[in-house]
């Protein structure tokens, strides 16, 4: 008997752990192979690539972003392989599994719950030639009859589920993997799947150190930890944190969800510390509309949210990442309009806008009579609009969101952004809210933009505002690029200016001991050569350096500078910046 588990993964550098979770469960009654795919694969080729393996039975986890492409695949492989058994698993058949049976006659069974035990009952029961009718959390068919079996309990050992993670390998080398030290989550937002289970239980510390060893040891790019609330416990969190640090891996960082105002006076003394890029946090904010925040059972304080933030952003070794919703009860325009200003002064590293997708088994989604929620009931189930907010705005906010992720999330338009809203308008939504209208009208919402043209763009918009002095606005926008996009070549548009320090003068000036001491220690004794292919020397209009300390205030005293751009790996201080002005009128 040959069994297959499958998945259609969003990306190809994705990995899925409930497949790998399943595989353990069995290995010691029967082989299982693992076959992932993604849904940008054709489905005619998924199909026919698993049909060449011959498979007896086949079972695929189901998600949001998979469910339409799994069924399409499960049809084709039963029209060609009748007594082929097919089960679907996951969140998108846990909470209608009978429906999903009965609308879709070729696939024979549904895993419903945690399915790690009913799995390995099934599998056991194929075996041994039993039948189904004791397996708690199994949906099946007979004839045109659906029937459904009891839930099963969750598992209170979590530790009896047989490590995935145990002969690494270099089967996850550079891709992100999916990572679990808890299940549940000790709060109840109405919008999440998390809410409908209480109770929050915990992988054994010792495992889960075995595990992480074994993942760093593998070279894998990012663990992504799926806990809802990865700081609910504290001990256990900085345990995991101190074990990660103690094994000083390169080049991987860590992503956990956590819940601010949790992060006490000694976590963030710890988090002082950390290695910069090797943690990253995302914080879910959600709205600061309070009408929202209770609708929707959260449990949060933005005051104390804020100042943690601010906190950690101070540090500047941990990206964080702060997440709201549209589309939420009580959230219309206007007040959307005010949770962005309020997260947008917090200068998080992103700011990441999600549209509220009505869940299956969500209470947000039971609730969608009451608050007039209208969704197309197909993955991913996006809120079109409802009783505060339109369709029209929901459209508006998208383009929004685009110009947010574009423009703003990477940091590589910093001090540019920061000086047209500071001067030009009064508060960032009202910025970005017009530079959509021109993103659009000029239709660049329809195209491909590559970086540089986002620049040459961004410089396009201030012209079209006709806002003033663009020597400032260009200069900012010069020093932003030169400072994210090392050996790229200039945008149009931008970076036209007289006297460049030539490559001979650039030469000279690595020479100068003072620069090596002062700003090139790290490059000591390395000849020229090597050193010019991490830096940049330019010359500017204006001293870029005095418009950003007084706020990007206009100034009047425009005289040239010349700044020495040296490149590094970090994932937040990309680029440092000198102003040599002082050496270079000396040397040039």
């Amino acid at each position: 008997m040959k069994i297959i588990l499958s998945t259609l993964n969003s990306k190809f550098i994705h990995s899925c752990l409930a497949v790998r979770y399943l595989q353990g469960c069995v290995k010691d009654l029967i082989d299982v192979d693992i076959k992932e795919y993604t849904i940008n694969q054709n489905i005619d080729f998924i199909a026919s690539d698993l049909y060449k393996l011959e498979p007896d039975i086949i079972g695929f986890s189901t998600y949001i972003w998979n469910l339409k492409e799994t069924l399409n695949i499960c049809k084709i492989l039963k029209m060609v392989n009748p007594k082929l058994k097919i089960i679907l698993g996951g969140p998108e058949v846990s909470f209608d599994g009978e429906k999903v049976l009965a609308e879709n006659k070729f696939i024979d069974f549904i895993i419903y719950g945690e399915g790690e035990e009913t799995f390995r009952e099934f599998i056991k029961s194929i075996i041994d030639n039993e039948d189904y009718t004791n397996i708690q959390g199994l949906i099946y068919s007979q004839g045109n009859i659906v029937i459904k079996n009891p839930p099963r309990p969750l598992i209170e050992d979590l530790n009896i589920i047989p490590s995935p993670y145990k002969n690494v390998g270099d089967e996850f080398k550079n891709k992100i993997v999916y990572f679990e030290s808890s299940r549940g989550c000790p709060f109840g937002c109405k919008f999440c799947l998390s809410s409908t289970i209480k109770g929050v239980r915990y992988f054994g510390i010792d495992r889960v150190k075995e595990e992480l060893g074994n993942l760093i040891d593998g070279q894998v790019r990012q663990v992504k930890f799926v806990d809802r609330t990865f700081n609910a416990n504290k001990k256990y969190a900085m345990e995991i944190m101190n074990f990660i640090i103690d094994k000083n891996p390169k080049d991987i960082n860590f992503h956990f969800e956590v819940t601010a105002h949790l992060l006490d006076k000694e976590m963030l003394d710890f988090l002082s510390g950390v290695k910069e890029g090797l943690f990253q946090f995302e914080i879910g904010v959600q709205s600061t509309n309070l009408d929202t925040i209770e609708a929707i059972g959260r449990t949060t304080d933005f005051e104390k949210l804020r100042d943690i933030t601010k906190k950690i952003k101070s540090y500047e070794n941990i990206h964080q990442h702060l997440d709201l919703i549209a589309g939420l009860p009580y959230e219309g325009y206007d007040s959307f309009k005010k949770s962005f200003n309020d997260v947008y002064e917090i200068k998080p590293e992103k700011i990441q806008l999600g549209f509220l997708k009505l869940l299956k088994g969500s209470e947000l989604r039971i609730d969608e009579v009451k608050y007039g929620f209208k969704y197309l009931d197909m993955p991913p189930y996006e809120v079109l609009e409802n009783d505060f907010i339109k369709y029209s705005e929901i459209i508006k906010l998208k383009t929004i969101e685009d110009l947010v992720e574009r423009y703003y999330n990477e940091g590589y338009f910093e001090h540019s952004l920061e000086y047209i809203i500071n001067n030009y308008y009064t508060n960032p939504f009202d910025f970005y809210e017009e530079f959509s209208y021109y993103w659009e009208l000029k239709d660049y919402h329809r195209v491909s933009n590559s970086r540089n043209k986002l620049y040459e763009i961004f410089m396009e918009f201030y012209k079209y505002k006709e806002f003033g002095d663009g020597l400032i606005f260009n200069e900012l926008l010069k020093f932003d690029f030169i400072k994210n996009n090392k050996g790229s070549k200039a945008p149009k548009g931008i970076l036209n200016f007289e006297g460049n320090i030539q490559q001979r003068d650039i030469h000279e000036i690595l020479k100068d001991e003072k620069v090596i001491e002062n700003y090139l220690g790290e490059y000591k004794g390395l000849p020229t050569k090597r050193i010019i292919q991490d830096i940049v020397i330019e010359s500017f209009g204006i001293d870029v350096f005095k418009v950003i300390e007084n706020g990007y205030s206009l100034i009047d005293n425009k005289y040239k500078i010349d700044i020495l751009f040296v490149y590094q790996n970090g994932v937040i201080n990309r680029c440092n910046a000198y102003n040599i002005s002082h050496i270079t009128k000396e040397l040039v």
